[in-house]
């Protein structure tokens, strides 16, 4: 076991209520075999309709180590992921997700890295229980970002993961809003390590990530992190320009010396309709960019605390947090 630590646990939040039960107990467990202490779990309720922030409220006054960080709406994953690294206060950050695919027993294997120096710790996800065909699409993502991006994204790799105090301060100063916390993590740099871990199944309850979720966040991992999809427009369109040229001397060629004139009203309006597919493709691209950098510069506030949940004396650190996201003066939370 790793030299005595404060350990804090981030986790996001929205309708676990029947998960929270198991994730409390074997996270507590976990913990109190961890040496210094005082260790935290952080809890970030985003928006739940259902029982999870009255679970965790009464958590938080059985266990001082439990603290709620209550969202005034739901954010999103990301945005509750950064919440909880806004609010935690450890030498050492593990942040995981609340179905218990992410195994708190692993964390562990995290402390025993961290104690040789590594600032980053990742898990790298062994062993899906998903579909087939899901686990294909990850596959290959990890491999597509991977292959595009501008840094070194490890494969296979989650947020899971445990991360040192300075690592964690670093990524609450980046002020992106489309925010892909594995890659930020990755491009922080230091000492980083990946530790194989088995993905368990979902504990209970369907998974909140649908479609539409899991390509959003494909879409900022890849577009946050790389210009190649801008570069790829350049390329095709070079190449275009470059068969036009071609064909337009092949037509002058048999047009004076094999004095035929070439017919081929079919190949035009494949041709046609091609690159017309490809210029609305590619302005497509552009848009997901320019949809970017839109909101970006409306700057608006990352998420907004509705109130927070930690027993004893209340810690600066969530008044600082709130400066840094809201451009003009915070908005209040209460501490209890």
């Amino acid at each position: 076991m790793s030299a005595p630590i404060r350990l804090s646990v981030a986790v996001p939040v929205h309708n676990e209520e029947d998960n929270l039960p198991d994730l409390l107990r074997r996270l507590g467990a976990v913990l109190d075999g961890v040496p210094g202490g005082p260790h935290e779990m952080v809890f970030v309720d985003d928006g739940s309709r259902d029982g999870s922030a009255r679970m965790l409220r009464e958590a938080a006054a059985r266990d001082p180590r439990v603290v709620l960080v209550e969202l005034s709406r739901n954010f999103g994953h990301q945005a509750a992921l950064s919440a909880a690294l806004d609010h935690v206060r450890g030498d050492a950050v593990v942040i995981m997700d609340a179905d218990l695919q992410d195994q708190p027993e692993s964390i562990p294997l995290f402390l025993a890295r961290f104690a040789e120096g590594y600032d980053v710790v990742y898990a790298q996800r062994t062993r899906r229980k998903e579909p087939l065909l899901l686990r294909a699409c990850y596959y290959l993502f990890y491999r597509i970002a991977a292959g595009v991006s501008t840094i070194q994204l490890p494969l296979d790799a989650g947020d899971f993961g445990l991360m040192s105090r300075r690592v964690v301060d670093l990524l609450r100063h980046m002020p992106e809003r489309q925010r892909y916390l594995r890659g930020l993590r990755a491009w922080a740099g230091f000492r980083q390590a990946g530790v194989p871990v088995e993905r368990a199944a979902r504990n209970a309850g369907e998974s909140k990530y649908g479609i539409r979720k899991l390509l959003a966040l494909a879409f900022d991992g890849i577009f946050a992190f790389s210009v190649v999809p801008l570069r790829a427009a350049t390329l095709v369109g070079a190449m275009a320009v470059l068969v036009a040229i071609l064909f337009s001397i092949y037509q002058l060629f048999a047009r004076f010396f094999l004095a035929h004139q070439p017919r081929g009203f079919t190949a035009l309006i494949l041709a046609l309709t091609f690159l017309s597919g490809v210029q609305l493709l590619f302005l497509g691209i552009i848009g997901e960019y320019l949809g970017r950098v839109y909101e970006e510069v409306k700057n608006r506030p990352l998420y907004v605390v509705g109130e927070v949940v930690r027993r004893g004396a209340p810690d600066p650190a969530p008044q600082d947090a709130a400066v840094e996201h809201l451009p003009t003066s915070p908005l209040p939370a209460s501490v209890t």
